[in-house]
């Protein structure tokens, strides 16, 4: 079977796994059949298991049987799903690949999202982190002169429809935007990255990717008006997101972290929507930007 064939079958499974929770093998071979899964042929225990196998190792998504409810299957570790784990993502992605391959006929139907330049890169950085090389990138800034520069790969972000690098340069850590990288080769140098060192930590006090050591950590309260707070509940700011109040028309969210532009452009966004309610110096960064703005509209 063509590896392809076998990723949308897996994910097929998990995907009806999640529509309705627990599922005999009987009663999930019927869907598998008529939905045409496999070209209408049913779907075997032995086939069974070794897609349970390949979307354990592939996705960390665990499909166990429980024998004291009819032997029925489901997921049991549901929490993958809420996180941005590297597994909930491909998970995802590859959902919507699934669906929009069998779905060709409706491709002027369908609109997405532009992605930035530079994904041809993201197979030799990957290489060089798994490796253990530094690279040698050409990277050019907007409105800069182009520059080499050779760092030691850390880690890649995808923000805002744009792939990001974070490396060390050998005194502090830097990130670089991969459409702004005009040729990237891995070297013969090696470095080792500290065993207590954890990307995800090193962005966790922060909202995008601009971090700042001299932006002090924050309580944030910000009031959401009218369906705004719905947009935040559903997809939260920030992972220390809370929901604290709730009035007629507004609810008010707590967040820490260190306030730097790519949150304040973010607050932005919302425009009328969103108050910084705390702290004042934030609350007034905010107003100095809607003031900006103002005067540029204004000449």
């Amino acid at each position: 079977m063509k590896p392809a064939r076998i990723f949308q079958q897996c994910i097929w499974l998990v995907n009806a796994f999640r529509r309705c929770g627990r599922l005999t093998l009987e009663e999930l071979n019927e869907q598998w059949v008529s939905e045409g899964v496999a070209d209408g042929n049913p779907l075997s225990r032995s086939t069974f298991n070794r897609h349970r196998d390949a979307i354990a190792d592939m996705y960390g998504v665990v499909i166990d049987c429980d024998a004291h409810d009819n032997y029925r299957y489901y997921i049991v570790n549901q929490s993958v799903f809420d996180d941005g784990s590297l597994e909930r993502w491909t998970l995802s992605t590859l959902t919507v690949g699934s669906v929009l391959s069998d779905s060709a006929s409706l491709k002027d139907h369908i609109l997405l999202e532009r992605v930035t330049d530079g994904e041809e890169y993201l197979q030799p950085i990957m290489r060089a982190i798994r490796t253990g090389k530094r690279i040698l990138m050409t990277y050019q800034r907007f409105q800069s002169e182009s520059y080499e520069k050779v760092v030691s790969p850390y880690a890649l972000k995808l923000f805002h429809c744009r792939w990001y690098l974070l490396s060390f340069t050998g005194r502090h850590y830097a990130t670089y935007a991969l459409d702004r990288m005009l040729s990237v080769s891995i070297t013969s140098e090696s470095f080792k990255m500290p065993d207590d060192f954890s990307p995800e930590d090193y962005f966790a006090e922060y909202f995008g990717m601009l971090t700042d050591e001299n932006t002090p950590m924050a309580h944030v309260v910000i009031r959401a008006y009218d369906f705004t707070p719905n947009y935040l509940r559903s997809l939260p700011l920030h992972d220390s997101q809370r929901e604290i109040a709730q009035g007629d028309y507004y609810s008010d969210f707590s967040l820490d972290l260190r306030p730097t532009d790519d949150f304040i452009k973010q607050l932005l966004s919302h425009a009328s929507g969103v108050e910084v309610l705390e702290p004042e110096s934030l609350r007034k960064r905010v107003e100095q930007e809607i003031d900006a703005m103002k005067d540029r509209y204004r000449h």
